[in-house]
C-alpha cells in the first residue's frame, strides 16, 4: 500500500491535507493530531525566544476540520526574552475558526540545582518488545491510524479498557521537513482517549472538544508513548488523561473532555 509522505502538503497560502489526516468519525473530517501537530509548528515558528521549549499547549477544537485546504494565523499574545505565550488559529474554507492553540513557551537552559527525579517509566514495555497493532475502527483503508506505526505495551486499540502505547512516525508533517518529536507528540497524543475508549465505536461517539498537553521536559527520540485512562461520568461526559513518556522516561500529561453521545 502506498502512502503520502506526509500528512499535509504546502500551498500558496496554507496546507492541504492528506488522506493520512482522516479521523475515525467521517472521511471527511481530519483527526485532531495533524491540525494540532501544525498548529504547533506554526506558533513555534511566530516565537521570539530563540531555542526555547513549549511547556503548556492548550487546545480549543471548536468544529471538525474538513480534510483539504487549511490555514493557520498567528500571534504573540504575551510576548517576552524568558516566557511568552503564542496563539495559533486554523480555519479552512472561510476565517471561521476550527481549532486554536494558547502554547506558553520559555526559555530553555540546563539547570544543575534541580536534577530530573529518578523514577519507574510508565511503559510495562519498551517498543519492540510491545505489539504491533492496527485499528480496525477506520471506514477508510489510508486514513489516521497509518500516519504512526503503533506498539502496543498493554491494551488496546481495538478492546475497551485502558492502554499504552508506543509510535513513531510513518510520515512528514509537511511535506520536506522531517518531523520533530514534539511535532510527533502531537499527532499521536490526541488519539489518546482513542486507545483508552471505553464505548463502542459503532454505538456511541466520544469526540473530544480540548486538549491540554503539560510538559516538565521536551521528547526525545524516535519512538514517543502514553499510558491512557478514560473515565465516562455518566452525563454525558467523559476525560481522557495520560501520562506521556519517551524511552527516557515520563515527560508530561495530557488530558481531554469528551462529548459523548449515542450514534
Amino acid at each position: 500500500m502506498e502512502l503520502p509522505a506526509a500528512l499535509y502538503e504546502p500551498t500558496d497560502d496554507g496546507w492541504l491535507a492528506t488522506a493520512l489526516t482522516i479521523g475515525p468519525w467521517h472521511p471527511g473530517f481530519q483527526h485532531a493530531g495533524p491540525p494540532a501537530a501544525l498548529l504547533l509548528r506554526q506558533a513555534e515558528r511566530a516565537s521570539a525566544i530563540a531555542g526555547g521549549q513549549t511547556v503548556r499547549l492548550a487546545y480549543d477544537i471548536f468544529a471538525p476540520v474538513p480534510v483539504g485546504p487549511v490555514r493557520v494565523r498567528t500571534s504573540v499574545v504575551r510576548p517576552g526574552r524568558r516566557i511568552e505565550l503564542v496563539e495559533a488559529v486554523l480555519s479552512a474554507g472561510d476565517d471561521r475558526p476550527l481549532m486554536r492553540l494558547s502554547a506558553w513557551r520559555m526559555r530553555s537552559r540546563e539547570d544543575g540545582a534541580a536534577p530530573q527525579m529518578a523514577a519507574p517509566h510508565p511503559a510495562a514495555a519498551g517498543p519492540q518488545e510491545s505489539r504491533p497493532e492496527e485499528a480496525a475502527f477506520f471506514t477508510t483503508d489510508v486514513a489516521y491510524h497509518r500516519a504512526l506505526d503503533w506498539r502496543f505495551a498493554t491494551g488496546s486499540f481495538n478492546s475497551a479498557g485502558p492502554a499504552s502505547a508506543w509510535t513513531t512516525p510513518r510520515c512528514a508533517l509537511v511535506t520536506g521537513e522531517p518531523m520533530t518529536a514534539l511535532e510527533h507528540l502531537l499527532v499521536m497524543t490526541d488519539a489518546a482517549s482513542g486507545i483508552s475508549a471505553e464505548l463502542d465505536w459503532t454505538a456511541a461517539t466520544f469526540a473530544n472538544v480540548d486538549l491540554l498537553v503539560s510538559l516538565h521536559r521536551p521528547p526525545r527520540g524516535e519512538w514517543l508513548g502514553m499510558d491512557a485512562r478514560t473515565t465516562l461520568g455518566g452525563t454525558g461526559a467523559a476525560q481522557c488523561t495520560a501520562v506521556l513518556f519517551d524511552a527516557e522516561g515520563a515527560i508530561g500529561r495530557s488530558a481531554q473532555s469528551l462529548f459523548v453521545e449515542p450514534r
